[in-house]
């Protein structure tokens, strides 16, 4: 059977119109003579209602209740679809991730697929069917509802285009695809056409939210190519795939960033060995996700100035852990708000030298100041004050010509 895998957003389920739309999309596939299967997000706005109804009853709110309430807005979302799907002469029914099933490990909340029972689902195709399955959940061991973590969907569609060795996973959103940085922030940033798992990885974790890093992630390890394309409007949209197959005329592949970041720096803290670990293992305990990190040695050897970088929401649980961490001394320990982590990013880094001073060079030019520098090979971050981004992405847009 040749298989397309279809998985449409929260914005694209998003009420009754756009569901009938797209049923029409999923129509023109069922044209084309081969087997769809169609992965759903919950309709736009639901997960976060059905978050906030917890929030109201207490602030520890079960983790296993918390997967089953959550797991029912996609339940919807697939049922509205199947429906306007046998509205129109297509065979179709919903399958919830139990009914498959899907199964998954991990804790609730964050769960990773790690089966998926194909029988069922491939008799469905064979009769003729639509199988419009939930994204974002599975069941575990002991036939617990589980869910993935949010954007879970797209890693759902992108493990069932594996099992079922489908020749498509599709990935349809509001936006057409992936783009330079984002048009909000730079008019003239360009839709990327191809782009690699790696580079793709890079631009997610660091700010692009077209898709989730550990769905990506997914595509990578599993070597599924995935198409990024709005279900508003039918034109081409982005192919995430292998690097071989990206062509490297372009140096820099695009720019992300971040808004919502802090720095924390611990100043005069007494380096022993261990001593980054000690600070960083507590943290680590509390879900709290460390980000750049720069360390300066005193003259003498003996004190260390250390600085990271960590979301906003977690300053004051941050703050709290170092405080009271017996493992480490320090002299102060400083917070700086309101600053935002700009990174270029493109394979053609590895084999083309000055990228690191044109990027300096362009901040430097429009008199933006440079607070913490991190790299690897594929891409370069810089942390500078917030209110700079827009002019920081404009200049270095232009310095790596992403406008052409």
């Amino acid at each position: 059977m040749k298989i397309v895998v279809l998985k449409f957003g929260g914005t694209s389920v998003g009420s009754i119109n756009r569901i009938k739309k797209v049923a029409r999309i999923i129509s023109q596939y069922v044209k084309t003579k081969k087997k769809v299967i169609v992965v759903s997000s919950a309709m736009s706005g639901v997960t976060n209602e059905l978050i906030n109804k917890t929030k109201k009853i207490c602030n520890n709110f079960s983790p296993s209740e918390y997967d089953v309430l959550l797991s029912s807005g996609e339940q919807i979302s697939c049922a509205l679809i199947s429906g306007s799907l046998n509205h129109i002469g297509i065979k179709s029914r919903s399958w919830l991730s139990w009914q498959v099933p899907i199964f998954t490990e991990g804790t609730y909340k964050k769960s990773r697929i790690t089966n998926i029972f194909k029988s069922k689902i491939s008799k469905y195709l064979r009769s003729g069917g639509v199988p419009v399955i939930t994204g974002f959940q599975g069941i575990n061991l002991e036939n617990r509802l589980t869910t993935l973590e949010r954007g879970g969907s797209d890693s759902s569609a992108i493990m069932i285009a594996k099992y079922f060795r489908a020749e498509k996973c599709i990935i349809y959103t509001d936006v057409e695809g992936v783009y330079t940085t984002d048009p909000k922030a730079v008019k003239k940033a360009k839709k990327i056409k191809k782009i690699s798992y790696e580079e793709m990885l890079e631009m997610s974790s660091l700010g692009t939210k077209v898709m989730q890093p550990a769905s990506i992630q997914d595509a990578r390890l599993n070597r599924i190519d995935v198409d990024v394309k709005s279900s508003f409007v039918d034109r081409p949209g982005t192919l995430i795939t292998k690097k071989k197959s990206v062509s490297k005329d372009k140096i820099i592949t695009g720019i992300s960033f971040t808004k919502n970041d802090s720095k924390i720096t611990l100043i005069g803290v007494v380096d022993k060995p261990g001593v980054a670990a000690s600070i960083f293992e507590p943290l680590s305990k509390n879900s709290i996700n460390v980000d750049m990190v720069v360390q300066n040695i005193s003259s003498d050897g003996k004190e260390t100035d250390l600085t990271f970088t960590i979301k906003n929401d977690d300053i004051i649980k941050t703050e709290k852990l170092l405080n009271k961490n017996k493992l480490i001394k320090f002299k102060s320990l400083l917070v700086t708000k309101n600053v935002s982590k700009v990174s270029i990013i493109g394979v053609g880094m590895i084999t083309t030298p000055g990228v690191t001073y044109r990027m300096f060079k362009a901040l430097a030019k429009n008199k933006i100041n440079i607070q913490v520098i991190s790299t690897s090979e594929i891409k370069i971050s810089v942390l500078i004050n917030k209110k700079l981004i827009k002019k920081a992405i404009s200049a270095l847009h232009k310095e790596f010509n992403l406008e052409k």
